[in-house]
Formats: structure tokens, C-alpha cells, sequence
């Protein structure tokens, strides 16, 4: 079960106010609702971290 639109939304102010400006190093910067949407399934499941 993925965020509805409404959650997104309600959330997305928060990410994009804590999200860095601009990364010189390391990966690039995924989508944030799919990385979200991720943590909540682990949280959710009680799957390890590495599935």
C-alpha cells in the first residue's frame, strides 16, 4: 500500500524543506515518494533492510 495523492502531498512540504540543496558527491538523488514508499513497506512488513 503506497501514499495516496492526499498523503503526498501533506508530506512532500516537509521532504522538499529538509532535503539538501545541491549534492556534489555520492548518487544521485532518487525519487523521494518511491525512497518513502520504501521505508513505510519495510516499517510496515518487519522485512529486513536488505530485501
Amino acid at each position: 500500500m503506497d501514499l495516496t495523492v492526499t498523503q503526498w502531498e501533506e508530506v512532500l512540504p516537509v521532504i522538499k524543506k529538509a532535503a539538501p540543496v545541491k549534492i556534489v558527491s555520492g548518487r544521485p538523488r532518487q525519487d523521494d515518494r518511491k525512497i518513502l514508499n520504501g521505508i513505510l513497506w519495510i516499517c510496515r512488513t518487519g522485512a529486513p533492510w536488505k530485501d
